[in-house]
């Protein structure tokens, strides 16, 4: 008796599912084409040309993932956002050097590749690209049977900017004196979701089909996995037309952890909480028991993104990034402190 040959497929790995999806996503890196591109998705690798539009370049890189926010897809089968979030979450930190994203890579890892699903992750990946305004230049997308559960996936991404070398933030010009703008967050971002879960679901036990929180979406579930602000096309522009001395991406570790990464040895950053509004889904989780600090430490409480400039300077700013559909107020001032290093306090 002849034995049916062992195949890839019988293993869990299917060739031709994974070449079907590389046909159904193709359009979506051509959507987001920019000057630069010379080779994109299906290479071995993606091809970007700096051309002559710098002087004395310097490449900016950094890299990130959603998180447990991916749990909220999971379990409403709503996935065309998170690729939104995870190219947000890249941008955003590369954008805090001055830099302007050129190109962005993905990788996708799931124990079998659902067609829909990967195609609408895709799908939120291209368009956090085109918010952003950088090329998705490729990607990776791993069928691994067996290395995750049932109807779950990882994400990873990468981008890649640029900005010339005498245009780089790196809080040198920070001074005394200086106002911080902070500029408004969507919400939850991806930041602080393992405690907000825990929260909101298990402690509060809300519905996660039910009303949401601050009244502005159609349930809790999509309040909580509204995407991340992508700032870059306001903030490059602001870069462009005034003097910020720094900027900070409010990511994990909230507010105090991540102002200061920006903030020259000696100063600190005070912030005023009664300055900004707060989006009512942090009050919900406050009310499940997290103290303050924790708050603070987690979540970015609103801010998405602070700006540090001159006073003077700060009216224009404000209209500017008014203009671009930011929301952003005055929310603090750089002090200077006796410190080895720069830190940052919320009054």
């Amino acid at each position: 008796m002849t034995k049916k040959p062992l195949t890839y497929a019988e293993a869990g790995v299917d060739i031709d599912r994974g070449d079907a999806f590389i046909d159904r996503i193709a359009p979506f890196g051509k959507a987001t084409h920019r000057p630069g591109v010379l080779a994109g998705i299906g290479g071995f690798g993606g091809l970007f040309a700096l051309g002559g539009r710098y002087k004395d370049p310097v490449l900016v890189s950094g890299t990130d993932g959603v998180g447990t926010k991916l749990k909220l897809a999971f379990l409403t089968g709503r996935h065309g956002t998170v690729g939104i979030d995870l190219v947000a979450m890249c941008v955003n930190d590369v954008l805090c050097s001055g830099a302007e994203p050129l190109f962005f890579l993905d990788y996708f890892a799931t124990g079998r590749l659902e067609l829909d699903v990967a195609t609408a992750v895709v799908s939120g990946i291209a368009a956090g690209c085109q918010q952003a305004g950088c090329a998705l230049l490729g990607g990776e997308t791993a069928e691994l049977p067996g290395f995750y559960a049932d109807g779950e996936y990882d994400l990873a991404g990468f981008s890649v900017a640029a900005v010339e070398r005498a245009a780089i933030l790196d809080g040198k010009q920070v001074r005394p004196g200086d106002v911080i703008i902070g500029l408004a967050s969507s919400g939850l971002h991806s930041n602080g979701f393992s405690l907000a879960r825990k929260a909101l679901l298990e402690v509060r036990g809300l519905d996660l089909f039910g009303p949401s929180i601050g009244g502005k979406h159609p349930d809790l579930a999509a309040e909580m996995l509204e995407p991340t602000q992508i700032y870059v096309k306001a903030v490059l522009d602001l870069l462009a037309q005034q003097p910020v001395h720094a900027l900070a991406h409010i990511t994990g570790g909230g507010l105090p952890g991540n102002v200061p990464r920006s903030l020259p040895a000696g100063t600190r950053a005070v912030l005023h909480c009664d300055q900004w509004s707060e989006p009512a889904i942090f009050g919900a989780i406050r009310a499940a028991g997290v103290e303050e600090l924790e708050m603070q430490r987690t979540f970015n409480l609103g801010l998405g993104m602070i700006a540090v400039l001159p006073a003077a300077n700060v009216p224009a700013s404000l209209a500017l990034l008014a203009g671009h559909g930011i929301a952003a107020t005055v929310v603090g001032e750089i002090v200077a402190a006796d410190l080895a290093e720069a830190d940052c306090i919320v009054v």
